[in-house]
């Protein structure tokens, strides 16, 4: 009898996360800018999904409620690995034989894998959306990737929606101004002098403000 109800369970998560899979993963490439890292993350946010499925009501947002499990899971990961890098810091700096605590990440765990995350989104809107702080990165992915509202990604990020839209606008500026250098080093569009000092002032500028723009310019 618990076999039959065990079994029911798996098929039941299997087919509501099935159809998901992809975005999460590309969510968490993104988030953690490692591939294996990603599979890490995806593989507990699945499991973690599974254990508290039954917490999930039925006939809402079932995308929503595992990417806020997702989110959670990375922020928690975030969190511990900032506490251990300021740990082993201290330790190096209080010890002669560093060496032995090792060299920390390897190049190629701080190095997103090239290859996947092309096929994910452009190589220069990687690159931007790199540079910004977790937090905004974020609510970038869900808002311009995943095309979540401000109050799903309120929920998902567990803050008021006036947090989300002030994360979006900061995010957005950040990467408007990262986007304009890309743009003329590729020659997308030509560079204004204004932009040298103020970037993003200009309505050049203000073509490549948010993502799916970027996109069409890079199409053109």
């Amino acid at each position: 009898m618990l076999r039959k109800k065990e079994a029911r369970k798996k098929a039941e998560f299997e087919g509501l996360v099935m159809p998901h899979l992809e975005a999460l993963y590309g969510t968490a490439v993104r988030m953690t800018r490692n591939p294996q890292e990603a599979d890490d993350l995806l593989q507990d946010t699945c499991l973690k999904a599974y254990r508290f499925i039954d917490k999930f009501q039925r006939g809402t947002n079932f995308k929503a409620w595992i990417f806020k499990i997702l989110t959670n899971v990375f922020i928690n990961r975030y969190r511990k690995l900032q506490r251990d890098r300021q740990v082993r810091g201290q330790m190096e700096r209080e010890s002669h034989h560093a060496h032995i605590l090792g060299q920390g990440p390897t190049r190629d765990a701080q190095q997103p894998e090239e290859t996947i995350l092309d096929h994910l989104m452009s190589e220069d809107i990687t690159q931007a959306l790199e540079k910004l702080p977790p937090d905004f990165r974020m609510a970038i992915i869900l808002s311009d990737v995943e095309e979540f509202s401000y109050k799903e990604i309120a929920d998902i990020m567990d803050c008021p929606v006036g947090t989300v839209m002030s994360r979006l606008y900061r995010a957005r500026r950040q990467m408007q101004r990262l986007l304009y250098h890309h743009a003329v080093d590729r020659g997308l569009i030509e560079a204004d002098e204004a932009q040298e000092e103020i970037p993003g002032a200009s309505a050049k500028s203000a073509e490549v403000t948010d993502l799916a723009t970027y996109r069409n310019q890079k199409k053109r």
